[in-house]
């Protein structure tokens, strides 16, 4: 994924770039600042640009497939997993209650702790540089 923008302010290798809003912003987990004309994109300043050039910036696939699998395949393996563990071990133990509800308690419990643990965990990846989208080249 490309985006063309202008780099608006240096902080040491790292290049702050305002880029055009687009309507895919609104459901993107890229951590991008999103107001209602631009998206403003921290990324890694490889190709040296300055204040005020135009670049391109590019934002690695396999980071976006690997961060999307996070995301979203996470909390879903963890509903379904709760789910079969709430219906064939926890019921089991709480006979006055519906396995059904247990299931779904137990399935949403686990959703929920899910998002916890990969909010948790995709701060500590945030700082690193090597999971940042890269300015590849300046345009003029």
């Amino acid at each position: 994924m490309d985006e063309i923008g202008i780099v608006k302010r240096i902080s040491g290798i790292i290049a702050t770039v305002s880029v055009e809003r687009k309507s895919a912003c609104d459901s993107c987990k890229a951590g991008c600042k999103v107001t209602d004309s631009e998206a403003v994109i921290e990324a890694v300043n490889e190709a040296k640009a300055s204040v005020g050039q135009k670049v391109r910036v590019e934002m690695k696939p396999y980071l976006y497939l690997k961060g999307s699998i996070i995301i979203y395949g996470i909390p879903a393996g963890a509903l379904i997993i709760g789910a079969v563990i709430g219906k064939e071990l926890i019921s089991g133990f709480v006979k006055n209650m519906d396995p059904d509800i247990v299931s779904a308690v137990s399935g949403f419990g686990l959703f929920a702790l899910s998002f916890l643990a990969v909010k948790i965990w995709s701060r500590r990846f945030e700082k690193k540089t090597e999971y940042k989208p890269v300015v590849a080249e300046i345009l003029e």
